[in-house]
């Protein structure tokens, strides 16, 4: 019975390799490997001078939005972290415990800037804000904002961004 068994394997396998045609096309040209586009979450900010993306980190959860970036001590140039909040309010936010400098742009529930804390000191215990309530908030490196012309008014879109269900 054990012999039965390797040898309709055997066959089996044989079977497999003759269904496929042999490859008897040259090989193509080589081309440049494609990577694939990024799939993490982004924020597209639409200024007069175009749209600006930064890739993001999203956060929810109390204890998520409470560590933001703290501790980190590097974070590339187009990326950032998203914070999902509720309820619409006028959102104060602090750089205890946070490494590098940020720009903190704050977002009202109409997709558009409220405004921005730009250069926020590292470990400054200083309450931020900008005297508008806002929905979401979005921390770059400092500089981003205004390299990439980010105002108060410009409009804003997620892509990638699914908020847990509560």
């Amino acid at each position: 019975m054990r012999l039965l068994t390797i040898t309709a394997l055997a066959v089996l396998a044989a079977c497999e390799h003759q269904d496929a045609p042999p490859n008897l096309s040259p090989s193509p040209p080589s081309q440049p490997a494609m990577s694939a586009p990024d799939a993490r979450p982004s924020v597209t900010f639409t200024t007069a001078q175009g749209d600006a993306v930064v890739r993001v980190e999203v956060v929810q959860s109390e204890a998520k939005i409470e560590r933001g970036l703290m501790y980190r001590e590097h974070m590339p140039p187009d990326d950032g972290m998203l914070f999902l909040l509720e309820p619409e309010q006028d959102w104060k936010f602090w750089m205890r415990n946070t490494l590098i400098p940020l720009d903190i742009i704050f977002v009202k529930r109409d997709m558009t800037v409220a405004g921005i804390a730009a250069n926020a000191k590292p470990r400054d215990e200083s309450l931020l804000s900008v005297g508008v309530p806002s929905r979401f908030v979005v921390e770059t490196n400092a500089g981003w904002a205004a390299a990439h012309h980010v105002v108060a008014g410009s409009g804003v879109k997620f892509a990638g961004v699914v908020p847990d269900a509560r």
